[in-house]
């Protein structure tokens, strides 16, 4: 193992169980974490706030009330205490037996939705921050296979707005096959992975439609939208029916049946969040008789991260980060998170002073 300098102890904050802010806890001696034999260990320079967290503290992916043994991303129960942070950006300081020693030193990207973990082929994917230790700490450990050299003048808090948000965006488009000439609808437009959608969508030659609040209009079409609905606005009413030849979904919630009544014939839906409540009503009629594909989108396809990483070495997209914390005010980042009142992403800068 090639470990140099490497303290005993770390800051991190656990998340404790599950339920509000006080089950953040904040430590300065939490035990640095050993590579494995195909390892790295980063030191974690700057970590995005995603959904995910405040999801996954609060239990929302539990389908029962009161019963907590599905709330992980997985499906299963989360392991506690557990450092949540699936979107890491560091330097690895550290690598197990068995990796390449020109990865030390390298400023890495890490791709979140891991197949690899505790020396271990997954039979299903676990997430950074889930089921495994997350980069809201010091350090972290990966496989190496899922740590990415990424080769950018972009500081460390611009390249932790990428991993999550913009993987996922890159899924959703990639599995609804968006091309050229494409139009393209985006709910939740001004969140981390909607704005990512938009720039991704538009980096594909796509027109896209972001839906958001009306004072976040601007910024969006700066991102590259072609038009943006206000989410207060009905969508039949705005766009009209079979006008869209793709959506791209985030919120659901009870306007859903019209995201697939503004869907042309032979549409492809993809959703992979639900911010407007999870539970919608489907007209079975709409589905078939207009030909629509549907995608559930969460497991990243095996090419999607190292696309994202290229496309952001050739400048194809830009980060957009509305805020930056230091590690211990977490618990506010994730009451400023869940106002809404931001567009893009909030990241946690380790390097700042607690």
């Amino acid at each position: 193992m090639t470990m140099n300098g490497i303290p005993g102890t770390m800051r991190g904050v656990r998340l404790t169980g599950h339920g509000g802010l006080e089950m953040l806890d904040y430590r300065t001696d939490i035990p640095v974490p050993a590579p494995g034999s195909r390892d790295v260990l980063i030191q974690v320079l700057a970590a995005g706030i995603n959904n995910t967290d405040l999801n996954t503290r609060i239990g929302w992916y539990s389908k029962s009330p009161g019963d907590t043994s599905d709330a992980g991303w997985s499906g299963n129960a989360l392991q506690f205490p557990r450092i949540q942070g699936a979107d890491v950006c560091g330097k690895v300081v550290g690598c197990g037996e068995e990796v390449d020693p020109d990865l030390l030193g390298k400023r890495v990207l890490v791709e979140p939705c891991l197949a690899e973990a505790n020396g271990e082929t997954l039979d299903q994917p676990w997430y950074l921050g889930s089921e495994c230790d997350g980069g809201f700490a010091d350090y972290v450990v990966v496989a190496a296979r899922h740590a990415y050299p990424v080769d950018s003048e972009l500081s460390d808090v611009e390249l932790a707005s990428f991993p999550c948000s913009y993987s996922t965006a890159e899924n959703l488009l990639g599995r609804a096959n968006v091309g050229p000439d494409d139009v393209v609808l985006v709910t939740g437009a001004s969140g981390g992975v909607g704005s990512a959608a938009v720039q991704l969508a538009r980096a594909r030659r796509a027109r896209v439609v972001g839906v958001a609040s009306a004072s976040k209009a601007d910024r969006i079409l700066d991102l590259g939208a072609d038009r943006v609905v206000d989410r207060n606005a009905g969508l039949l009413e705005s766009l009209g029916r079979s006008s869209v030849d793709v959506v791209i979904d985030l919120v659901a919630g009870p306007g859903w049946p019209a995201l697939l009544e503004v869907l042309k014939p032979f549409g492809r839906y993809a959703v992979a969040g639900a911010i407007g409540g999870p539970l919608v009503e489907l007209d079975v009629r709409t589905l078939y008789l207009k030909d629509l594909s549907l995608f559930g989108c969460t497991v990243l396809d095996r090419e999607v991260f190292r696309n994202l990483v290229q496309r952001i070495e050739a400048g194809d997209v830009a980060p957009v980060v509305a805020g930056t914390y230091p590690l211990s005010q977490i618990p506010r980042a994730q009451e400023d998170f869940e106002s809404k009142r931001h567009v893009g992403k909030l990241v946690i800068d380790l390097t700042m002073n607690d």
